[in-house]
Formats: structure tokens, C-alpha cells, sequence
């Protein structure tokens, strides 16, 4: 594969069918601070694991944690209630650092290479657009679709009976547009809890709270960008186009990011990430070649809703 790199000492999610173990008495010291990588989050408590072990805790009194973010809490009580641990604290600080989570990079797979010339480009007798010369004058280069894991699914036995009658991405949008957004977003965090690396959990955790929270939907857009920036390293330069399905969760993430930057006035970032998908995938499934000469003249944003 191409693109990935070992964590030396990762502890990333358990194998399918496989359940973490429970943080006993002795795995925290309640003297001192500690870090807690966030897994899934309801509206008085969070599921989380302390970084560099796979044992879970249930932190209770959390509001506005995102997943894949990581909780610096002073402890002041741990105890265990029907067979489950929780730990109370007051929460110091949180950051986003992907590195510290210890995940096991998604895989690239080869789709062969991209040529310019074999590109639509529009129609023959327009002139081409400004963003498009310096992708073509880069010339061929290789296109790669990202590892989608899909959470309870073995991806090394290709004999897994994969119930597709219910697809939970489906079911969370359905119950968003029936007027139930909690039940909505805890299908999503459910998804996030059973593996980090599960993109399209991200992309709609940010699309449920576009509209009403911009700078919380940011949080969950850029957990998702990481991740899969995680499995690409600091030196790629090949595709992840559109046409292959699985790179679709990663550039949403992308598309979610770039509309929220520009939706609270942070331009030149947001110029940067739709320039960054363009470069990714040239065919701008997403309309970001719409977007990208507003945002470099600095528009300021109008209610609209996200695709």
C-alpha cells in the first residue's frame, strides 16, 4: 500500500468482535491530571479511553467534547456502578493532536495513473479556468482510493455477511429529517465509539449542526480531515477522486471544513482547503470551483444548506 506509515506502539480499535476492557481502580491515578481521548459523547457524559491504552471510562459532567479529541481532566472521583467505571473532574483543557491517538493508518489503494489530457476540462472553445493550469501543467499523476472501515466488519474476511438492509449513516439521516437530531446523533457517536477511523461518522456529526453551530460542526469536519490526512503523509501528491466511492467520506469532510471556515470569515484557510480538494480531485464533484473565487474575494456567506 501506499501512503501509510506505522505507529510504534499503537492502540487502535479492537479487532471486530472484540470489546474494549473497562478501566479498573488501579488504571488511574487521581493525584494528578490526565488524558482522555474521547470516543463518544451524549449530553452529561462521555465515553473515552486514557491515551495509550484501549481500557474504557465513562466522564461524566461533559458537554461540548468532540470524538478523536483529547481531555485534559483533573480527577476528582472514579466509581464503578453496575459493573461499568466513571470518573468525575473538572475538565482543564482539550485539543485535537491525531498523532496521540495511536490509529492505525487507513490504506491507500492504487487506481492507476491520472493524465490532464485525458481530463474534461470544459468545452473546447472556452478558455481554461485559472485554478485549472498549474493542475495541468503539473501533469500525470497517481490516483489512490482511501480504506473505508465500516465498524463490525472484519475487512479481511471477504465472506462477512454485511447487513446492508441497515445502513446506519441511512437510518441517522432519516431520523434527522423527522424532526429527532439527538436520536440522530447518537447513532453517529455509537459509530465513532466501535472505530476512530470511520470518516463518514465525522462528516455527518458536522452536517448535523451546520446549519445552527458552524464552530461546532468545524470541530467535526477537522477531526475527519486529520485522519485521513493521517493516511496520505506530508508529501502526497496523487488523486482521490470522486468516482471511487470511498474517498467520498473524506472529501466531504474536506468540502464540510472549507464551507465553515468560510462561513466564519477565515478566507485564506478556506481558500487553502478548496484549493487542497481541487488538486485531489479535478472533476470538483462538490462545486468547489463555485466556491473558490468567492471565497478569494472574500464573500461573506449566506444561509444556505449543505449538500
Amino acid at each position: 500500500m501506499v501512503g501509510t506509515r506505522s505507529l510504534a506502539g499503537a492502540s487502535g480499535p479492537p479487532p471486530p468482535g472484540k470489546r474494549r476492557h473497562k478501566v479498573s481502580a488501579t488504571d488511574i491515578d487521581l493525584s494528578g491530571p490526565i488524558e482522555l481521548v474521547v470516543l463518544s459523547v451524549k449530553a452529561r457524559a462521555a465515553r473515552c479511553r486514557p491515551v495509550g491504552s484501549d481500557r474504557v471510562i465513562t466522564l461524566r459532567e461533559l458537554w461540548d467534547r468532540v470524538p478523536r479529541e483529547i481531555t485534559v481532566v483533573k480527577p476528582r472521583k472514579q466509581w464503578t456502578y453496575a459493573g461499568h467505571p466513571y470518573l468525575s473532574g473538572k475538565i482543564e483543557s482539550s485539543r485535537l493532536d491525531i498523532d496521540a491517538l495511536g490509529l492505525v493508518p487507513l490504506q491507500l489503494e492504487d487506481r492507476g495513473f491520472w493524465t490532464p489530457e485525458k481530463h474534461y476540462w470544459g468545452e473546447g472553445d472556452k478558455p481554461i479556468e485559472e485554478w485549472a493550469k498549474s493542475i495541468i501543467a503539473r501533469g500525470p499523476r497517481p490516483s489512490f482510493e482511501i480504506e473505508q472501515v465500516v465498524p463490525g466488519r472484519d475487512p479481511h474476511d471477504y465472506d462477512y455477511d454485511y447487513d446492508y438492509d441497515y445502513e446506519p449513516i441511512c437510518e441517522s439521516n432519516n431520523l434527522k429529517e423527522a424532526g429527532d437530531p439527538e436520536a440522530a446523533r447518537q447513532i453517529l457517536m455509537e459509530l465513532c465509539q466501535a472505530d476512530l477511523r470511520w470518516l463518514y461518522a465525522h462528516a455527518h456529526l458536522g452536517n448535523l449542526v451546520f446549519d445552527s453551530r458552524a464552530e461546532e460542526a468545524i470541530r467535526h469536519y477537522e477531526v475527519g480531515v486529520r485522519i485521513g490526512e493521517l493516511s496520505l503523509g506530508p508529501d502526497f501528491d496523487g488523486l482521490l477522486p470522486w468516482g471511487h466511492i470511498d474517498n467520498r467520506p473524506f472529501l466531504r469532510c474536506m468540502h464540510g471544513l472549507g464551507l465553515c471556515l468560510r462561513r466564519l470569515g477565515r478566507f485564506e484557510e478556506a481558500a487553502r482547503v478548496f484549493e487542497r480538494m481541487l488538486w485531489l480531485n479535478p472533476s470538483y464533484n462538490q462545486g468547489v470551483r463555485f466556491l473558490i473565487d468567492d471565497v478569494r474575494a472574500r464573500t461573506v456567506w449566506e444561509d444556505r444548506e449543505i449538500e
